[in-house]
């Protein structure tokens, strides 16, 4: 990979960090963290829209102190470590592998997303999620954009996997 692209990949990630970053020292600073929701729309937050096609959605300050869902919050040094190691990981592999070269925007937002995610533990003891979706009825978890990020991320490693063709497939007779 050029200088060229890696400067690149390094404005986009820098772009969704301060986007991450903006995000929630504005949620820390203007929301307070929710103890115990009250059980009504927009539940202590901030409503942004409701009934839209049937999607609400507000904003929140809420505290996360493990993984995806809260999942692991006892164990949060050893998430960070875990979180820093891939981080770490998918750098080098950007930056030393030629195959990751048309994985390379996917890889960028994965990386700046764990890094967002990183950075709050040194910034504030936790991870700040904000935005609450309501699909249906359905109160999808909440997340912030670092999660977002890192979940699109992937599912464009995903599309991109089920789409492209495999080289090297040895025809059937």
């Amino acid at each position: 990979m050029t200088w060229k692209d890696t400067l690149k990949l390094f404005f986009i990630g820098l772009f969704i960090l301060a986007l991450d970053y903006a995000s929630k020292g504005m949620v820390n600073f203007y929301i307070k963290p929710i103890e115990h929701a009250p059980n009504f729309f927009p539940f202590g937050g901030l409503s942004v829209f409701q009934n839209f096609f049937g999607i609400d959605f507000c904003i929140h300050h809420v505290t996360n102190r493990g993984a995806a869902w809260g999942i692991g919050s006892g164990m949060q040094d050893l998430l960070l470590i875990v979180r820093i190691a891939v981080v770490l990981g998918l750098i080098a592999y950007l930056r030393l592998s030629s195959k990751a070269y048309e994985y390379r925007f996917p890889l960028a937002m994965i990386v700046a997303g764990g890094l967002g995610n990183v950075f709050d533990y040194f910034i504030y003891g936790h991870v700040i999620d904000m935005f609450h979706l309501f699909f249906w009825g359905y109160s999808y978890p909440v997340f912030n954009i670092a999660d977002a990020s890192i979940f699109l991320g992937i599912v464009w490693l995903l599309l991109h996997s089920f789409t492209s063709r495999k080289k090297n497939v040895i025809p059937q007779t």
